[in-house]
């Protein structure tokens, strides 16, 4: 083998090991792991070939803004791993507490979302007395 021969190798052998370096963080390394809790408001199975677990939950809470404070919503859009799934198709419509792991990138045999739930925490009904209509919410 030669100079030239010897120079291919390595660069290949170096840019493989870079390639598996980067597909390593985007899609095998957690990013970040957590709770969310919130209202589960929906959970689909979807897919053209892979098919995966797809949900939403409304996470509500209460801000500020210049001049007083209002109430505010962001929705956590994650997927599912098939047995958590099943356990959170009864659960459409209660306050729901998920764990999660967050990657870089999302592979789609695991889901659409960055955000994998792997485990539900706890889950209670929605105590409908305690939500108020527009008209009886009063903004400060």
């Amino acid at each position: 083998m030669g100079k030239a021969g010897k120079i291919i190798g390595i660069s290949t052998f170096v840019i493989l090991l870079l390639l598996a370096a980067f597909c390593y963080f985007k899609f095998w390394w957690v990013f970040s792991d957590g709770t969310k809790t919130g209202e589960l408001n929906s959970l689909t199975y979807t897919g053209y070939i892979f098919k995966t677990y797809e949900g939403e939950i409304i996470l509500t809470g209460y801000g500020t803004k210049a001049g007083g404070s209002s109430v505010q919503s962001k929705n956590f859009k994650f997927s599912a791993r098939k047995s958590v799934a099943e356990e959170l198709q009864n659960l459409t419509g209660q306050r729901i507490t998920v764990h999660y792991k967050e990657y870089m990138g999302a592979l789609p045999w695991r889901g659409y979302e960055k955000s994998i739930v792997d485990k539900v925490i706890s889950a209670e009904p929605i105590d409908d007395s305690t939500h108020k209509t527009p008209e009886e919410t009063i903004f400060l």
